[in-house]
C-alpha cells in the first residue's frame, strides 16, 4: 500500500512530477495492500494459461490436416476437442492450489528480498536487464532440475505426469504433478530474488515465462516465427524432440536456451536426429532428381 494517496502528494515525496503510467498505478494500488498485489500472479497466470494457447488450440481443431501438417513437429498426433478441454481444467486446477496457496505463504519472502510495491516505477532499460538476469538463471537452474526429474525415482513419482503428453500442445506446458509445479517455481523466482525488482516487473516476467513455455510446448514449427531471431533459443522445434523421446530421454533439458546443453553434451542425440532428418531429405530430394532424369 502506497503511503501517499493523491498524485499531488506523490510528487511531493519524490520530487518530481509522476508519468502516465507512475500515475496510473498510484490510483491503482494507493489503497491495495502489498499481499494482495502480489496475489495479482494468481489471477494473471490463469489468464495468460487460458488465452495464449487459444489461438493454436483453434488452429489445429478446426483447420483441415493438409494445413496444419507441414506445421506440426509431431503431425499424425492430433488432439481431440475433449483430450484439450481435459488437460485445460486438470491443469487451471493444480495451478489454482499451488500457486494460490504458494502466494498467500511466499509474501513474507517477497517482502524480505526486496520486491517493491511503490513509486517511482522502474524504467524500460531497467526492467529489461532485469529479465535478462532472471531468462539466464531460471534457465541455468531449470536445466538442473529438469535433468534431476529424469532421474528414475523422479521421473516415475513426480515428471511422468508432465510427459503424458508425448506431443505437447500449448496448453500442456504448466500440465505436470502438483509437485513439479512448486519445484519449478524455485528457479522462476531465485532471479527475482537476487535482483530484487518492482511488483510490475515480476508480473511481467511471469508472463513472459508462462508464453515462453506454452510456445516450445506449441507442437507447431512455423516459419515466421520471430523467436527465432533470438541468440541460442531452443523453441518448440528442441524441447518438442525431448517430449517425443520421453522418459527415457537423456537430451534438451534447457528450457529457454540451448548452451547448457552444448556444455554439458546433453544435446547429442537431438543433433544426431537433425542430422539424420536431415540425411533422408536430400536422399529423397537425390532420388526426384534420378527419376526425373531417367
Amino acid at each position: 500500500m502506497l503511503p501517499y494517496a493523491t498524485t499531488a502528494e506523490a510528487e511531493a515525496a519524490l520530487d518530481c512530477a509522476l508519468t502516465g503510467a507512475e500515475a496510473a498505478w498510484l490510483r491503482y494500488s494507493a489503497s491495495v495492500p502489498d499481499h494482495l498485489l502480489y496475489c495479482h500472479n494468481v489471477a494473471i497466470l490463469l489468464v495468460i494459461y487460458t488465452l495464449a494457447p487459444l489461438p493454436l488450440a483453434l488452429f489445429e481443431l478446426l483447420t483441415p490436416r493438409a494445413v496444419t501438417s507441414p506445421l506440426k513437429l509431431q503431425p499424425r498426433t492430433r488432439l481431440s476437442p475433449a483430450a484439450f478441454l481435459g488437460c485445460y481444467f486438470d491443469t487451471a486446477r493444480v495451478l489454482l492450489l499451488t500457486v494460490g496457496m504458494l502466494s498467500i505463504v511466499s509474501f513474507p519472502v517477497v517482502k524480505m528480498v526486496g520486491i517493491r510495491t511503490g513509486l517511482p516505477l522502474p524504467s524500460l532499460g531497467e526492467a529489461a536487464a532485469q529479465m535478462a538476469v532472471y531468462l539466464l538463471v531460471e534457465d541455468y537452474l531449470g536445466y538442473w532440475i529438469h535433468r534431476l526429474l529424469h532421474t528414475k525415482w523422479g521421473y516415475e513419482n513426480i515428471h511422468c505426469v508432465h510427459h503424458e503428453f508425448s506431443a505437447p500442445v500449448g496448453y500442456a506446458a504448466p500440465y505436470a504433478h502438483w509437485a513439479e509445479v512448486l519445484i519449478l517455481g524455485v528457479p522462476s523466482f531465485t532471479g527475482p530474488a537476487i535482483v530484487p525488482c518492482h511488483i510490475t516487473t515480476l508480473w511481467l516476467w511471469f508472463v513472459v515465462r508462462h508464453i515462453e513455455a506454452i510456445e516450445i510446448h506449441s507442437g507447431f514449427d512455423f516459419p515466421f516465427n520471430p523467436t527465432r531471431l533470438i541468440p541460442f533459443y531452443g523453441g518448440a522445434e528442441f524441447h518438442d524432440y525431448h517430449h517425443r523421446v520421453g522418459g527415457q530421454s537423456q537430451s534438451n533439458f534447457s528450457s529457454v536456451f540451448t548452451f547448457c546443453d552444448y556444455l554439458y553434451g546433453t544435446d547429442k542425440g537431438y543433433k544426431y536426429h537433425k542430422a539424420s532428418i536431415a540425411k533422408m531429405k536430400e536422399m529423397a530430394e537425390s532420388n526426384v532428381v534420378e527419376e526425373r532424369g531417367n
